[in-house]
Parts: structure tokens; C-alpha cells; sequence
């Protein structure tokens, strides 16, 4: 597993699209396969799970993506698991951090 956890300041829902279009967008084998949304007394929750291939671990790696807001103070979530090919420990990470690499780039790059 890899992991990134950020604050950051803007609109939640500017920025849960730019996450979401920009991770379709970065790999030809990117799908969204769920989320969920809640929201109550100002406070606002995402989550979103992607999975994608890995060419160089040969695999497919998926991430979660919490995100968090209450005005326009945000924090993101984000873990990957699944980029392994070893029965009982993890032999390569490969996949799981290139995935959280692409999506550090976006939160980066977000302009709020």
C-alpha cells in the first residue's frame, strides 16, 4: 500500500472533478468502479475507488479517494493496494505508487 494525505483550500466541487477527470484521463486502463457521497451540516464526503493496469508490475492496482470538505477547507485521502503478484508479502509497488505519483501531480496542479 502507498498513501497520501493533503490539505489544501478551494471548492469541493472544482476540485473533486479535477481528481476525477484528471485520473480518467491519465491512463488508457483508468475506470471509476464506485463512490459514494455524503453531506451534512456544512461538512461534505467523496469517495472514490479507481482501478487501473500496471504494465510494469503486470497487475491491476486500485485507489481510494476520500475527500473531505467543510467550506473551502478540503483534505484528500488517498491509498492504494493491489500491486502485488506474491502469494503472502508484497514483492513489487510499482503500480500502487505510479498511481499515487499521477495523483499527486493533480493535487499539485489544482488551482482552487
Amino acid at each position: 500500500m502507498a498513501k497520501l494525505e493533503r490539505s489544501l483550500t478551494g471548492d469541493f466541487d472544482s476540485f473533486l472533478a479535477h481528481i476525477d477527470q484528471g485520473v480518467l484521463s491519465g491512463s488508457i486502463s483508468a475506470s471509476f468502479e464506485d463512490g459514494s457521497d455524503w453531506q451534512e451540516e456544512g461538512v461534505r464526503v467523496a469517495v472514490r475507488v479507481y482501478e487501473r493496469y500496471s504494465v510494469l508490475g503486470e497487475n491491476r492496482v486500485s485507489l481510494n479517494v476520500t475527500i473531505i470538505g467543510k467550506g473551502r477547507d478540503l483534505l484528500l485521502s488517498a491509498i492504494t493496494s493491489g500491486g502485488s503478484q506474491a502469494m503472502f508479502f508484497k514483492i513489487n509497488r510499482f503500480g500502487e505508487q505510479s498511481f499515487l505519483d499521477k495523483l499527486s501531480n493533480l493535487v499539485d496542479d489544482y488551482r482552487g
